[in-house]
């Protein structure tokens, strides 16, 4: 396939670069500096210019304490930009994938949300996540907006390589007790949305790892553990003590009920997901080593 991968630069951006590369894919690749999704003009004549069969889309302003602060910026990326690339993959007949949000939700559901559950975003973050989705969907009948959260991975700064950096130097942490959500390993994820464009499965999905979900602090002290690091560097607090900005939901775990009807298989446990970022980290962190010396 032809694949135009939006967001490049960025944690999952990176990992569905590489997997369509190992897929020996013709993948054309674009950071936020080389293409602004926002800017309409510059979308329409990329991907004319490339043509491409799939455009997936990992561009986004995740901060989300500074789209509570900027709510114009916030919607400009994460609204007016997957609109913008939908339009312009249906004028070249590609499918579009878009990465969606956990915080979509407001976190007072028990259990998991599926994507029978309504929407009711409690942050502008959320807000502007669900409008890009529902943007998408009214310019491209073939768009797929895939709902994902607490991803995780290698090559790019998140909350679990900030965890296992900071436990490995022996660094006190603080983490959240009371918000629950679904791990999703980066290059689990960016195979999932590869997949779903070469099948083009227009639709909303919910794609994370298998497995009962857990809190913060669950994800930490298991983090530490895989890692060999010393979990009584580690302190609870609540979201209420941080006194953000923006509200977070306290539960946005997910589960897809389109997975399996469709024939798609269940993503690993989130357990055996994190044994594989710790073992991809220690080579890493061998590596170089052995560059330095």
């Amino acid at each position: 396939m032809r694949i135009l991968v939006a967001g490049a630069g960025g944690l999952v951006g990176r990992a569905v670069k590489e997997h369509c590369l190992a897929q020996h894919d013709q993948t054309f690749s674009y950071t936020h500096e080389t293409l602004d999704i926002a800017d309409a003009a510059s979308v329409r004549t990329t991907i004319e210019q490339v043509r491409p069969d799939a455009v997936i889309n990992c561009a986004a302003w995740t901060d989300v304490d500074g789209c509570e602060i900027d709510s114009a910026r916030a919607h400009a990326a994460n609204a007016n930009g997957p609109e913008n690339l939908a339009k312009a993959s249906r004028r070249c007949g590609a499918v579009f994938v878009t990465i969606s949000t956990d915080y979509i939700f407001d976190g007072t559901k028990e259990g998991f949300y599926t994507q029978r559950d309504d929407p009711n975003p409690i942050s502008v973050y959320g807000l502007s996540k669900l409008e890009g989705e529902r943007r998408a969907q009214r310019a491209l009948a073939r768009t797929i907006a895939v709902r994902t959260g607490f991803v995780f991975g290698t090559g790019g700064r998140n909350f679990l390589s900030t965890v296992v950096e900071r436990g490995q130097r022996g660094e006190r942490l603080k983490t959240i007790s009371d918000a629950w959500g679904t791990p999703t390993y980066a290059p689990h994820l960016a195979a999932r949305l590869r997949e779903l464009a070469e099948r083009d499965l227009p639709g909303i999905f919910h794609v994370v790892n298998s497995g009962a979900g857990a809190s913060y602090e669950e994800f930490a002290l298991a983090a530490l553990e895989a890692a060999g690091c010393d979990q009584a560097n580690l302190e609870t607090v609540t979201m209420r003590s941080l006194n953000r900005p923006a509200p977070r939901p306290s539960n946005s775990r997910l589960k897809c009920l389109l997975s399996e009807a469709i024939g798609l298989e269940p993503l690993p446990f989130w357990q055996e997901a994190l044994a594989a970022f710790v073992a991809s980290q220690k080579k890493a962190d061998k590596a170089g080593i052995a560059t330095q010396s």
